[in-house]
């Protein structure tokens, strides 16, 4: 709830199947949902709808490679993620001030939704899925070092299929964290994505 009292979507995975709900549309519009225009015609989201979402899970896979590549590898993953979250925050706010050109509250609005993006998006794909991942890979490179005698090759593999293995089950849980991080916190703030602050 927003301090108006009334209900808001809520944001889901920034890489959740088209028609799954995200953060920082404008006007608090879910992240996978295809707008339809006056004249009935569908407009795709390009970083929703299209491969493009794909690029944000690009450091949870960096981070699953890790044992295999070298540094540089991993560190070019968080770029290519990070740049899909600055691309997706910019496009929403673009999308806000093209949807509230008559607003007298446009420039709030845009601020608003670039700002929920960009912290949501840069929470939720990238710095906790990257550290949890991180950790899981480690620690079960570290196990198998210890429970096992498998060769180093083998278990760097079998680490990797494990961080790969765990990314679609870390995405809901991270998400409701965030949410409920971004509501207890930023989101008093300004209310919905899009939406001017609410009066005190």
């Amino acid at each position: 709830m927003d301090s108006a009292g009334a209900a808001r979507p809520r944001p889901c995975r920034r890489l959740a199947a088209p028609g799954g709900a995200g953060p920082g549309d404008a006007g608090g519009e879910g992240r996978g949902v295809r707008r339809e225009r006056a004249m009935g015609a569908a407009e795709p989201d390009r970083y929703r709808d299209t491969w493009v979402r794909y690029l944000g899970y690009a450091n949870e896979v960096g981070e699953s490679f890790r044992p295999l590549v070298p540094l540089q590898v991993v560190w070019a993953s968080y770029g290519v993620a990070t740049a899909y979250v600055t691309a997706d925050a910019i496009d929403k706010g673009q999308k806000a001030a093209t949807e509230h050109a008559q607003d007298p509250a446009r420039a709030t609005r845009v601020g608003v939704a670039v700002v929920d993006t960009f912290v949501w998006q840069s929470l939720a794909s990238v710095a906790i899925p990257g550290f949890t991942i991180n950790r899981l890979c480690a620690a079960s490179l570290a196990l198998l070092g210890t429970l096992t005698r498998w060769p180093l090759p083998v278990r760097r593999w079998t680490t990797t299929a494990l961080g790969l293995g765990a990314i679609p089950l870390i995405i809901t849980p991270i998400d409701r964290t965030v949410d409920f991080l971004m509501d207890s916190s930023l989101r008093k703030l300004y209310g919905a994505p899009g939406e001017p602050p609410a009066p005190h």
